[in-house]
């Protein structure tokens, strides 16, 4: 018969790794998706655990014994795993933030698709621009920068090592940047579209100014949405330029906040 002669400690100590894990899993781009059944999850965050429990466990510090800073520790745990996987979904918010903005201004401000992943209604371009992202997230293997910063969290903030009253002041700074960050990619990301959309509305206003005659508005819609996918288009290369540059700047800001929690 097979036995498992396993410590309280050995058992705790793989607990606080698969809070973690199962933290980050559960927050970030891609595997929040509701989609993806929860047993999956579940086995993906107990399988990378057991791979990271004999790296981790010769570091670990001593792991508390009585139920209440055990608890406090493993909220502490979960924090950190929350906080790493925000930080990634935030550039995707932003994302998903231009193509509303783009779609408003081309006329899609009520054209909304079930969003899968968190089983609300978006803006159609928002799911376009949203999934073209995670395309090139997947295709420049940025979700290897992901898993490499979860297995530095370890080194860095070693499981029950992270205080929530003494870190939580020092990386509200931090994270209120990364929150400005989102506009600031939003904005960049839907700035061509908004511009040529804007110079097709004033063109459209000196047109209905000197043709009164035509039917502006019968016109505009159609228009509009047509230059906003020919600029759409035109626009893609730069834009898979630019999401590669963020998602390498991202793994950068992501390491620099993981060695705010020490």
């Amino acid at each position: 018969m097979l036995t498992l002669n396993l410590s309280l400690l050995q058992i705790q100590a793989f607990m606080a790794i698969f809070l973690r894990v199962t933290a980050i899993l559960f927050a970030a781009p891609l595997f929040d998706s509701k989609t993806i059944p929860l047993i999956l999850k579940a086995g993906l965050a107990i399988s990378i655990s057991l791979l990271l429990y004999p790296v981790i466990a010769g570091d670990l510090p001593p792991v508390p014994t009585d139920v209440i800073p055990f608890a406090l520790g493993a909220m502490a745990e979960i924090s950190v795993g929350v906080i790493i996987g925000l930080s990634v979904k935030i550039m995707f918010a932003g994302i998903q933030l231009a193509g509303q903005m783009a779609g408003y201004q081309m006329g899609f401000a009520v054209v909304n698709v079930m969003d899968p992943a968190t089983s609300s209604q978006i803006p159609i371009l928002a799911q376009v621009k949203n999934l073209f992202a995670m395309l090139i997230f997947l295709s420049i293997n940025a979700h290897h920068l992901f898993l490499k910063a979860m297995v530095e969290s370890f080194s860095l903030v070693p499981p029950f090592g992270f205080s929530l009253s003494q870190s939580i002041a020092g990386l509200m700074g931090p994270i209120m940047v990364l929150t400005a960050g989102l506009f600031v990619v939003a904005i960049k990301v839907a700035a061509p579209i908004m511009g040529v959309m804007l110079l097709s509305s004033v063109g459209l206003g000196i047109v209905a100014r000197t043709v009164p005659q035509m039917h502006i508005f019968i016109v505009a819609m159609p228009l509009k949405i047509m230059v906003g996918f020919i600029f759409l288009g035109l626009t893609l290369p730069y834009l898979s330029q630019f999401l590669n540059t963020m998602f390498v700047k991202m793994a950068t800001d992501l390491f620099t906040l993981l060695h705010l929690f020490k």
